[in-house]
């Protein structure tokens, strides 16, 4: 028999963030139960009382520790330079028999010059993110393959981690959190192992920046 904490937890994991901010105790929980009140009584088919629904909300734990600890903090605090580059391109091709071959003929291309180039190749599709400076060029290489995707005036920031990333968890969930909680969207991610790069909209650049000093310098 489905219980009131059963329903009241599903509620809480479907909306983005609640349970973080539950945990930090940024929520009126009396105001929460209200708003669960006719979900809960529709899944139970029965009325229930907003007290009782306080208390399955009160008791209930976390199911991941959201507080940010001190290493990862240490982690944020101590991230190296932002380097961030305006004028992007990206690009996104089905993967095809020609396509690596293509790929080449563009690095051979482009090799001993200062241009931006990213390819993160998938299971059924490649991603190319570079400068617009060479986008005649990579539209005349590539014309025969099948483009999916296309999309201009976009700009990075990487982001040069600290040698001990694989010793912390969480950092990734920290900075896509806040970045979500800014309402920037996220074009596309890029990542090495000492390198993490945030695609975003050359309009959301200045704000995507200052969110990411700001956690740098909190």
């Amino acid at each position: 028999m489905v219980t009131i904490a059963e329903v009241a937890n599903q509620l809480i994991q479907k909306a983005p963030f609640l349970e973080e901010a539950l945990a930090e105790d940024l929520i009126n929980i009396s105001s929460l139960a209200r708003k669960f009140k006719p979900f809960i009584e529709k899944a139970l088919q029965k009325e229930v009382k907003e007290g009782a629904i306080i208390m399955a909300i009160k008791r209930m734990t976390p199911s991941y520790d959201y507080k940010i600890d001190f290493k990862l903090q240490q982690f944020v605090n101590n991230l190296g330079d932002f380097i961030v580059r305006s004028g992007l391109m990206h690009y996104t091709f089905e993967n095809s028999k020609t396509l690596a071959l293509r790929q080449r003929e563009l690095i051979e291309q482009i090799e001993g010059n200062q241009v931006y180039h990213s390819v993160s190749r998938g299971i059924f599709e490649t991603t190319l993110v570079v400068n617009k400076s060479i986008t005649s060029l990579v539209e005349s290489i590539f014309c025969d393959e099948n483009l999916i995707f296309q999309k201009y005036s976009l700009s990075s920031i990487t982001l040069r981690l600290p040698l001990k990333r694989k010793e912390t968890t969480g950092f990734y969930f920290y900075i896509l959190k806040n970045l979500a909680l800014a309402k920037i969207n996220i074009e596309e991610l890029i990542s090495t192992t000492n390198e993490f790069t945030v695609l975003v909209s050359d309009k959301d650049v200045d704000r995507a920046f200052s969110v990411l000093m700001r956690l740098k310098k909190s």
